[in-house]
C-alpha cells in the first residue's frame, strides 16, 4: 500500500469574494466552526501520512507564516509569492521545487470535506490507491453536485464509467465537481513555464490524451467563497457532529 508523505497546498489566493473578512485576514485562516479553513486540508493530509507540505502565501503572508509554523502534525515549506501571485499552475510548479521528485498531494486550502466513513480509507487514501501512474496524469477527488455545501452549482467534468474525466456539457451524463484534491506525480510539471498560468492548462492537455480520471469521495464537500456561505458550512458541520 502506497504511502505518498508530501503534499502541495495552495494558499495564496487574496478571497476577494469573502470580503469583508478576508480585508482583515487571509482566506485560509478563516475559521468554519472554530477551525481555520487551511486546518481541515493540512489534517486530512496528516491523517494520510503525509509529513512535509509545501504552502504558498500572499495575502496576510506573515500571518499564514506565523500559523503554518505553529502547526504541529508536519513539516511545513513556505513557498513565498509576496512579490506576485502565480495562480494555480505557477504556484503549484514552484512549490514543488521545495519537494522531493515524487507522488504528491496538491490541495486547495479553502476547500474540505467532512463525513469519511469511520474504519474506512480516507479519501486522500483511497485517492491514492486509486491513481495509475502508467494510465494517469493527474487523479482528482470529486463529488456530486447533491453533496456540495456552498458551492454555486457548476459542472466541472463529467466522469464516465471508466474513471475518465471530460469538461461537463450541458446534457453530460454523471456530472461531478472537483473537490480541491489530486494524486499526481512531480515531474507532470517540469516543464512548466516559470511564471503565473491556471493549472486548467494540465487538466485540459490530460483529457486530450485521455489521462484526467477522477474518484468520488466520501461524505460532503464544503466549500466557503462568500461570507454568506459560512453559517450554511458551520450549520453542516454541526449537525453532522450531532449525527456522529
Amino acid at each position: 500500500m502506497t504511502t505518498i508523505h508530501q503534499a502541495m497546498v495552495l494558499a495564496a489566493g487574496l478571497g476577494t469574494r469573502l470580503r469583508p473578512i478576508t480585508d482583515t485576514m487571509p482566506k485560509p485562516l478563516v475559521p468554519v466552526a472554530g477551525k481555520p479553513m487551511i486546518d481541515y486540508a493540512l489534517d486530512a493530509l496528516a491523517d494520510a501520512g503525509v509529513t512535509r507540505a509545501a504552502v504558498n502565501v500572499h495575502h496576510f503572508a506573515d500571518r499564514m507564516e506565523t500559523h503554518l509554523k505553529a502547526y504541529p502534525r508536519m513539516e511545513i515549506l513556505v513557498s513565498d509569492e509576496r512579490a506576485a501571485l502565480m495562480n494555480s499552475g505557477g504556484g503549484l510548479a514552484r512549490g514543488l521545487k521545495l519537494l522531493d521528485p515524487g507522488l504528491v498531494y496538491v490541495m486547495n486550502a479553502d476547500l474540505f470535506w467532512i463525513g469519511e466513513r469511520p474504519g474506512e480509507k480516507t479519501n486522500l487514501k483511497r485517492l491514492t490507491e486509486f491513481f495509475d501512474p502508467a494510465r494517469m496524469d493527474m487523479a482528482l477527488l470529486c463529488v456530486p453536485l447533491d453533496r456540495t455545501t456552498g458551492h454555486n452549482g457548476k459542472k466541472d467534468f463529467q466522469l464516465d464509467p471508466d474513471g475518465r474525466l471530460f469538461r461537463y456539457r450541458e446534457g453530460g451524463d454523471n456530472p461531478v465537481v472537483y473537490a480541491g484534491a489530486i494524486v499526481m506525480h512531480s515531474s507532470l510539471l517540469d516543464d512548466a513555464p516559470a511564471d503565473a498560468f491556471n493549472l486548467n492548462v494540465y487538466f485540459d492537455r490530460a483529457i486530450e490524451s485521455g489521462r484526467l480520471y477522477g474518484l468520488v469521495m466520501d461524505g460532503q464537500w464544503i466549500t466557503v467563497g462568500t461570507p454568506e456561505a459560512l453559517p450554511e458550512a458551520e450549520a453542516v458541520i454541526a449537525r453532522h457532529m450531532a449525527e456522529a
